[in-house]
């Protein structure tokens, strides 16, 4: 009677290791590969002067808010779309944005606008603080647009 179960035990077994052998055999399944990371910027702006408190008695803590744009196919971004697009026709580069031709109040009201990350495989940094919003925004175009109110300059 030993033997019998032992043999049973031992077909089984082998049954069982030959099952998981041809399931392991198996091709596997495509797996989708990750999105590509080619165009996005992490942008900042932060409300007050970087180098402290423009006036006596303000905080040089301000308001900051960050987004991260991505451009194939636009997104993270209120106007994700035209600030993909310009950045592609300044080729990546902040500082190639063709100024916006608008009059900005002349209010001290600053703001340091920062953006990190790649643009066709090219790392890219920017930091640049301005006297306010609406010169960020003549400046930079729609990159720092994280506020619709107040973002972009009359004109």
């Amino acid at each position: 009677m030993t033997h019998i179960l032992t043999a049973v035990a031992a077909r089984t077994g082998l049954l069982l290791t030959a099952a998981l052998l041809a399931a392991g055999a198996a091709p596997a399944r495509a797996v989708a590969p990750p999105e590509p990371a080619r165009d996005w910027l992490l942008v900042t702006v932060a409300r007050g002067d970087a180098n402290g408190p423009a006036l006596p008695g303000a905080s040089s803590s301000g308001d900051t808010r960050s987004a991260v744009l991505r451009c194939d196919p636009p997104r993270g971004h209120a106007r994700a779309a035209e600030a993909c697009a310009e950045l592609d026709r300044a080729d990546g580069d902040l500082g190639r944005i063709p100024l916006r031709d608008t009059y900005c109040p002349m209010v001290y009201a600053p703001v340091t606008a920062h953006a990190q990350g790649q643009w066709r495989g090219r790392a890219v940094e920017y930091a640049q603080t301005f006297p306010n919003t609406c010169v960020m925004t003549a400046r930079t175009g729609s990159v720092f647009a994280l506020d619709e109110a107040g973002a972009e300059p009359r004109g």
